[in-house]
Order: structure tokens, then sequence, then C-alpha cells
């Protein structure tokens, strides 16, 4: 029995299923993406997960990759994905969450659109963001993206819309991107895997200097399979095959990088449950904590205000025409930076700290929690003051900033659920070059721990699926 004839849509099947279905003709890479923007137009109302969806374009886009004579050589053949709405997208405005720093109709693909275009991905529209993706809560005047886990919950941020999209199934892969935890921050809120490549793998290439280079290209997905894919393709690498990583020596730690912020109790299981898959597969854990100093936290915070502020200056955009909660951030911003209080030397000092890190410490990785608490609710915080947003983002997700800081990779990976039925999951950091080891550890905890790709009520891969045939 040929898989079409039991896989009644695509929807629901991962982006490694998709690209193997078209390669041996199970399906058309048209007909893959009719099922995601049928499903796309049902389930997207209530979500907002799109700011825009290229339902024509994607269709011929697929049809040219179903007229291709050769696909074996492209790894996301037919595979329909999001972009971040900050990227640019041929014939698309790029609207950086910001009806004010909206830019015109693009020309041209960013080089990572590109990439994703040259290995066979189908382009089906592009995801909300938070204002100059400065917030981990997505929403503006026009719409508040939703958790498909709880739609009461901000699906976090800033690649909100792309975590909303692939925990409801909308797209198998989408692209984000991340300056201070914005592609883990809402992996960890929707269930998803989010790898943070270290500095320089991909190139960023965005706004006025890619955020004093804390920012980095990746994807958001629902198998660690797909994120070798995935982020194989973003480095212009051919797909590696990932071998399990030998006996490891992982540090542990809860410390937060914010005074008086501290992880909830389910956040401290996560980590105590990830520490048990880690000797499972024959690692060794031992304590280690990271010294976050004091100086750190409000140089980090200043680098945020003053890349705000870089990114508006670029724009040519007028303060007063941003939200409330950014123009305070960029007003700060723009004081940070005549202070001199944004310095590369500070960064590069933090860096070296902390790759230091490992060899004192004897260990390959570092493991801590993903998030302190639960995903804030989904609400209009664009209209909300700027003290608000920020005590809502800092309290709840602390964890991620400090390895921007310092370019190093790191991913999110789902480890089990809240009381509240919320996934929860844990970070684990490497050093330079560590990328595929933490995909590495990350399978390993997919295999030993499987988790529920979708949202309940999203569509599921169930004994039809093409994994089955």
């Amino acid at each position: 029995m040929a898989v079409q004839d039991i896989m009644p849509t695509w929807v629901g099947a991962t982006a490694k299923q998709i690209a193997r279905g078209v390669r041996r003709g199970d399906v058309s890479a048209t007909q893959v993406v009719a099922d995601h923007l049928d499903h796309i137009a049902r389930a997207d109302a209530d979500l907002a997960a799109f700011r825009t969806v290229r339902g024509g374009e994607a269709v011929t886009e697929a049809e040219k990759v179903d007229e291709q004579e050769d696909l074996a050589n492209l790894p996301l053949a037919g595979v329909p994905v999001a972009v971040k709405e900050n990227t640019p997208v041929a014939g698309l405005p790029t609207w950086n969450g910001s009806a004010a720093v909206r830019t015109s109709v693009a020309e041209a693909d960013h080089e990572v659109v590109r990439r994703l275009r040259g290995a066979g991905a189908v382009i089906l529209g592009v995801t909300r963001m938070p204002e100059l993706g400065l917030w981990a809560l997505t929403d503006d005047e026009t719409g508040v993206t939703r958790n498909p886990w709880d739609p009461r919950r901000t699906p976090g941020g800033s690649s909100g819309g792309a975590a909303a999209a692939v925990a409801a199934g909308l797209v198998p892969m989408a692209h984000g991107n991340d300056g201070l935890g914005s592609i883990r921050i809402p992996a960890a809120c929707c269930g998803l895997v989010g790898l943070k490549p270290g500095r320089g793998v991909i190139p960023y290439q965005l706004g006025a200097d890619d955020w004093f280079g804390l920012a980095e290209h990746g994807v958001l997905t629902g198998t660690v399979a797909d994120a070798v894919v995935g982020f194989s393709v973003l480095a212009g690498r051919r797909p590696d095959k990932l071998v399990p990583p030998s006996r490891l020596r992982v540090g542990v730690s809860l410390r937060s990088p914010v005074r008086g912020v501290s992880p909830d109790a389910p956040n401290r299981d996560a980590v105590a449950a990830a520490g048990r898959l880690l000797a499972a597969a024959g690692h060794d854990t031992v304590p280690a904590d990271p010294v976050y100093p004091t100086a750190l936290g409000l140089k980090g915070i200043a680098t945020w205000f003053a890349a705000a502020a870089a990114d508006v200056q670029a724009a040519g955009v007028e303060r007063r025409d941003l939200q409330r909660r950014s123009r305070r951030h960029v007003a700060l911003g723009e004081w940070a930076q005549r202070r001199g209080y944004v310095r590369e030397a500070d960064r590069a000092a933090w860096r070296e700290r902390s790759v230091s890190f490992f060899g004192d410490h004897s260990i390959d990785l570092l493991l801590t929690p993903a998030l302190a608490g639960p995903p804030p609710e989904a609400a209009g915080w664009s209209g909300r003051s700027w003290m608000a947003n920020m005590k809502a983002n800092i309290r709840y997700a602390p964890y991620a900033a400090p390895w921007n800081i310092a370019g190093l990779p790191a991913i999110v990976v789902p480890v089990g659920r809240r009381p509240d039925g919320l996934p929860v999951a844990v970070q684990l950091v490497g050093p330079p070059g560590s990328e595929l080891l933490l995909l590495g550890v990350a399978g390993q905890f997919e295999m030993q721990a499987p988790w529920q790709r979708h949202a309940p009520g999203y569509p599921r891969v169930g004994t039809g699926s093409p994994a089955a045939a």
C-alpha cells in the first residue's frame, strides 16, 4: 500500500518524513503545501502565529520543487517552513514586529532564507514577533499570539509565532533567531527543540549591528532529527548523522543569573529529571555553578537597550512612533550608548570567562533550567508599561541571556510536563563548536523519554503516518 493511500494529510509529519516522501515520490510538494495551508486557514485564527501567509506563492514554489528532476540532494524537499518576520523574504515587507519599523517589500531573500529554499523548503509565510524582537511576550495592537498548549498563555518570544506554529503543526519547522533567548524561551514554552548556535556559525546580518554580536539564526522543531537538518542547512553544511556521545561530564546548576529570581518547583524537577536521563545514557553529572557577576547583568541589560536604539536609529524611525513598552527601552539604550556602557571588551571578558568555565570544572556541557516559571498570560503586553514587561520577562526567563553575551551554543529540550499540563524543558550549554554534541545529547533525551510533539488537540502523526509506512 502506498503512503498516500493511508495518509489522509501530511499535516503532523516531521520535516524529515515529508522530505523523504517527496524524494521517493510518495507525495508531491504541492500536496504537502496544500495540506498545511488548509490547516493554517482552520487553526491560525485562534493562535495568530502568522503575520502573513503566502498561499498562492507557496503553491507555485511547491510546483517548482515537483518539477525538479533530481530531488536527491534536497534535505528539505517540499517541507513547509515559516520564517520569522524580521528576516527578509523576497516579495514581502519585513515587519520586525512593528508597524513603525516595518520596511518596504524585500527585493531579495536573506541568506538563511536562500539556504532554506536551496534545500527544497517552501516558505509558507512569516511568523509574528514582538516589536523589534525585544520581548519574550508576542503581541501587538493587531493580535495576541497564543500558546497552543494553553491559549491563555504566551508562546514566549521573540520567536513566539514560530513556536506556536510548530507546536500546532502549522509547519514542521520554523526559522527563528535568538538575541537573548528568543529561540530557546519559546521552545521551552511550547515543548520544542530550540538550538542557538554559537557565534559566527550561521551568518546573521540583521539590524544595525547584529545586536552587537549577540544574535544568531536557528530553527524550532518538534524532533531532534529535524533540528539537525535545519541547523545543517542554515549553517551551509550537509546534514550530519548524529552519533550518540560517549561518556560525558555534565555540570548541573540551578543558580539564576538574576539575583532574587529562582526556578520554581517544576523547573527544579525538570533539571533533576534531565540528570537522571544523563545518568541513564552513561554520562556523569557534577555540581557546577557559573558565577554571574552583577556587572554582567547590568551591562547585558544595557546592551539589550542599546541594540534596540541602534536598530531604531538605523531604520530612521522616531521613538514616539514605537509601542509604549519600546519607547522607554530605546531611550535607555540611547542613554547607555552616550555613557559608554556598551563595550565589546566587557562581552569578550565574559566570553573568555565562560569558555574557561568548562575547563576549570572539567565538564563537557552545562545543564540549567530553561525557564524559572510558567509562561505569562497571553495578553496585550504591547500596551502595558515598560516596567510591567521587564518584570514579566526577567521573572520567568532569566537563564538564556548570558550565553548570547558569551556567544556560546545552547539548546532547549523538553523533558516532561508541569502540573498544569504545560511543557517543561531544560537548557544545555556547550563550549564553542559543540552544536552537534548538544544535539546528540538532546537525541539521547528524546530516545529515552519521547515528548509529545504537538499540543493537545492539534495534529499528531498516527499509525498511518509516513514514519509507519
